[in-house]
Parts: C-alpha cells; structure tokens; sequence
C-alpha cells in the first residue's frame, strides 16, 4: 500500500475518533473562573428541565448567583443562541445571572420525535411564564429581567403584559410589531438598493407583498439578508464559533439546524397575522427597544412608530445601534452590555 493511501486512512479514522468523541463526551459549561480558579459566588449549569411537558434545556451562566437573573429568548422560532452566546455577549455574566433557554422545537430541545403541532403561540407563552416561576424560586429573587431578539419578543412583550409582576423591566432587541407592515417596508427598501439585473429578477420572481406563503417569505428575507438588512453575522462565521461550544453534541447542531429550517412554517398563519401596536398597546413595566439601523427584518420605522404609540406607565426608551442591522448584540457587544448595564441601572431593586 503506498505511503499515501495510509496517510490518507490514517487521517481519516482520526477526523472519526474526533468526531465521535465530540458526539459521546460529557457536556456542559465550563466553570467561571479567575486565576484559573473557580469564583465562589458563580453559576454554571447547563440543565434538562421539563417545560410544558417536554424536556427542554437551559444554560445558566453568572459571576455572582446574588445579581439578577437575565432569561434570554433567542429568535426564529428555531434558532437557538446557546452555543454562540458566550463568544458574543460573555461580559454580561458580570452583571446578571445570563439563562439561555433553547425553546421548544429549538437547539437541544429539539428530539427526533418532536410535535410540530404544539408550536402554538399561547404554548410558548406557557413555557416562557414556567420558566420564569422556576428562575425566581431558584435564585429567590421577586422578579428577573426578559429579554427577546426578534420571535422572542413576540413572547417578551406579551409576558411583560400578562405578567407585569414578574419582570423588572423588558428589552426587545429588534422588536417584532407586525410582519405584514414590515415586509411593505422592506420591500421598499428592496426595490431602492438592488441595482443588479438578476438580483431585480429575484425580486420580481418572488413578487410584491404581502407574502402569505412561508416559502416565498423565506426567499423575500434570504434576499434581504444578501443586501445587508438581516444578520449581520453571516452562517459560516456562527457555525465556526458555535462548533466550538461545550454545551452542544454534534447530533445538537442537526437538530439546531432542523429546528432553524423550520423555522415559524407550523405556526405561520397566526405568525403574520400578529400585530404588537392592537395586542399590546401598553405595558406596566419599564420598556427598551434595541435596534439597528439597518435592520430590515424588523425594520427600525416599525419599531419607532411602535415605541411612539406604546403607553409605558413605568417609562421607554429606544437605542438605536447605527451600525448594525437584525443582531446588535453580535454586531455592536460593547455596546450592547453598556446598554444593558444602564437598563439595570435605572430598574434593578428600584420602587414599583
């Protein structure tokens, strides 16, 4: 056998032994530490709960388990952040206690034998309020900090209006008012940016607004994205950083990337029918919009005109992010913490 053919299998029984070791190995997060030590004050978990009657998985992160407790809900529905959190926004386990939970039909909660047909809105609104039950009775705190990125604020702002009690303040970043307003808007833009004949024939191909088909939507936003006004990470950077996560087996990513393919198509007819400004036109918790720019997902003159109607007893506030689009929080971190530790300035243990 020439040298090579051996070099060659050699190579490949390694690749194998890596890639099964990375399947069967223990997971969890790795401890917070300082000097190489651990901090005494820390959390680091990475839990199977049951939620809503399934398993479902979180990962609790925090310097000191004495500050608030931050619940994050990821966008999509389906695309979970566990894996890529750290890599982005790790500073913020200096101020709260950062609990990133993949959603149902998301990341690790996303079995084999899921049912597609308990992707109702009022099901993940269920979940979202258990959770959070659990997250204040563990760390016996009266009430934690919501955040949602883009699906997840469809959740968060509905929480924060249900369950005013529950909540020292909530922060949409990229705020999700009504998918039909936006793609009007979009669609706009769309039709002033593309100077590309063949990107002009997609864009006629795929037709005017409104899109009632899931797939014609999906094909609207992977054109937007192109142009600059989705992610603004592109998929081969986050998949170079989440292959690197502790807290993910490799079969984890396939059922990431099954649950980000899916995405809202099971629940697509209440998804674009849903309208923040006559759902929920006002709050009793203090509110903060984060949003981008350049953001035409959710376009930023949606979330203004949002923000201008919505009555907040207990006050709002916008940041705008100029240089970034759909994810402020991967494009501006710095930033985006700052931000962050001001909300919990102005609300942390602070008189109803």
């Amino acid at each position: 056998m020439k040298k090579r053919s051996i070099f060659v299998i050699l190579c490949l029984l390694l690749l194998t032994a890596i890639l099964l070791w990375r399947e069967f190995r223990t997971v969890s997060t790795p401890m917070i530490a300082e000097d190489g030590k651990r901090i005494q004050s820390s959390v680091s978990e990475l839990k199977e709960l049951d939620i809503g009657g399934m398993k479902q998985w979180i990962l609790i992160r925090g310097n000191d388990v004495s500050n608030p407790v931050l619940l994050w809900l990821h966008g999509g529905p389906g695309s979970a952040q566990m894996p890529i959190a750290q890599y982005f926004n790790k500073d913020l386990e200096k101020e709260f206690v950062v609990v990133h939970w993949d959603q149902r039909g998301a990341g690790k909660s996303n079995p084999s034998n899921f049912d597609e047909s308990t992707m109702t809105f009022e099901q993940y609104l269920a979940d979202g309020h258990e959770l959070t039950n659990y997250l204040k009775e563990k760390f016996h705190q009266e009430k934690i900090y919501l955040v949602g990125h883009s699906w997840g604020t469809k959740v968060g702002i509905t929480l924060v209006c249900d369950y005013p009690e529950d909540y020292y303040a909530y922060v949409g970043v990229s705020q999700l008012v009504s998918n039909l307003r936006s793609q009007e808007i979009t669609y706009r833009w769309l039709e002033e940016k593309i100077e590309n004949d063949s990107d002009k024939s997609k864009l006629e191909k795929i037709g005017k607004p409104p899109y009632v088909d899931h797939d014609q939507y999906v094909a609207f936003m992977k054109l937007t994205g192109e142009y600059g006004g989705g992610m603004d990470i592109g998929m081969l950077k986050l998949a170079s950083i989440a292959i690197h996560s502790k807290e993910y087996r490799l079969s984890d990513f396939k059922r990431w990337l099954d649950g980000a393919n899916r995405g809202s198509g099971p629940m697509w007819d209440s998804y674009i029918t849903w309208d923040a400004m006559k759902e929920v036109p006002k709050v009793t918790v203090p509110v903060y919009f984060f949003s981008g720019k350049n953001d035409y997902n959710t376009p930023l003159e949606l979330v203004r005109d949002y923000y201008e109607m919505l009555k907040a007893s207990k006050g709002k506030e916008l940041f705008v992010f100029e240089d970034s689009a759909h994810a402020p929080f991967m494009k501006e971190p710095d930033r985006f913490f700052d931000s962050l530790k001001k909300v919990k300035s102005e609300t942390y243990l602070t008189s109803n």
